[in-house]
């Protein structure tokens, strides 16, 4: 997920209570949600470094782990220093801390797991991904619930009331404006007026008693909204996946081939759609799927052949490259394209069809290699 979402969940889990257990316990469950995250610092070696570590060792358990018990110990430790300095008695409580932290980081890769990016909890002994397709990398209706209850609780003074006044405006800029501006941004119109009318709400209930009457029953209920929002995504997952299945098992039986996996995926703001991926013997699908129409299976069909002859020649040749073999690793559904031949110049487009497709621009999401021919061993292969 992204860290608004992760960081507003540390501030929800502080303001139901866990502030209450050591000094600075705020701050710390705030860092703890995000921690995971430290694998961005992997951008600065390069694409590539980026695609190979982000989600990796930090979001495994053995990662996560160590990051809970790390942030505590340097907060205990700097606390430590600032008390003999003003010699005073240190005040942070580490046991309560490290309790604090390990509930905490804990969420980051369990939020994580929910989209179709993907972790590798197994690290470093096993590379798998895993994969819950439930919620797109960032969700508004997530965002508005979690914002809304801790703005309740944490709107007192100037300084916060500008902080959440500037991320409302950001936030609802994106969400209204930026798929009226931007035709690749889809929300549908009924979460724009779910989130106008709930940001109206939260604004009206901060001047009501509900915060005196429910207190810190507010973020509670919120992150249990969350919990209860997944369940509703995961039927209407499986539903999606099941359409998702007979879809491909169709395609399949008209062109010959035998289906090998089948994927259903969220789409950003809206749970009625889903993104399906489906792999045979011979080719890859991409199709959308709604849950809500029981015949409206396969809108946006892409049929990607799988290389043959010397198309598959070259693109193997192709996934011995260093970038390539980081990517493949990564990709989930990954396709290949090539372009020319040995007797002109070759080039592989591989894609994520998650995410884009061959050609496309699909950032780290893409890749695109020239092949050099090796003549001597062309003629062995069939490569020309």
């Amino acid at each position: 997920m992204d860290n608004l979402t992760h960081s507003l969940v540390g501030l929800a889990a502080a303001k139901a209570g866990l502030e209450r257990w050591s000094p600075a316990a705020t701050t710390l469950c705030v860092l703890a949600a995000n921690a995971p995250d430290i694998d961005v610092l992997s951008v600065f070696g390069g694409r590539w470094a980026s695609l190979h570590y982000h989600r990796g060792i930090t979001h495994s358990i053995v990662g996560t782990l160590t990051l809970a018990i790390l942030l505590p110990l340097i907060f205990y430790l700097i606390g430590l220093l600032v008390s003999r300095r003003s010699r005073k008695e240190n005040q942070l409580k580490f046991r309560w801390l490290l309790l604090a932290s390990l509930l905490v980081t804990a969420t980051h890769p369990l939020m994580d797991w929910t989209n179709n990016y993907g972790l590798r909890p197994l690290l470093p002994w096993n590379g798998r991904w895993f994969y819950g397709d439930l919620v797109f990398i960032a969700d508004p209706l997530i965002w508005l619930v979690l914002a809304g209850a801790t703005f309740l609780l944490t709107s007192r003074t100037w300084r916060q009331k500008f902080f959440w006044t500037l991320l409302w405006l950001i936030t609802s800029a994106g969400v209204i404006l930026l798929p009226l501006r931007n035709p690749n941004v889809s929300i549908p119109l009924a979460i724009r007026i779910i989130w106008l009318v709930g940001f109206l709400g939260f604004i009206i209930a901060r001047n009501t008693r509900i915060v005196r009457t429910w207190g810190r029953a507010i973020p509670i209920i919120a992150l249990v909204s969350i919990v209860i929002y997944w369940g509703a995504l995961a039927l209407l997952h499986a539903r999606a996946l099941h359409l998702a299945e007979a879809e491909a098992a169709l395609l399949a039986e008209q062109n010959g081939e035998t289906v090998s996996r089948v994927a259903a995926m969220p789409e950003l703001a809206n749970p009625l759609k889903w993104r399906c991926v489906a792999e045979t013997d011979r080719a890859i699908y991409r199709f959308e799927t709604r849950v809500n129409e029981r015949n409206g299976n396969g809108e946006l069909l892409k049929r990607y052949s799988k290389p043959e002859g010397e198309a598959a020649v070259l693109a193997a040749r192709a996934a011995e490259d260093w970038r390539s073999k980081i990517f493949l690793d990564f990709a989930r559904f990954p396709v290949a394209r090539v372009e020319g031949d040995c007797m002109t110049e070759a080039l592989v487009q591989f894609a994520d069809l998650r995410f884009t497709e061959p050609g496309g621009r699909g950032g780290n999401f893409s890749l695109e290699v020239p092949v050099e021919c090796d003549t001597q061993n062309a003629e062995g292969t069939g490569v020309r």
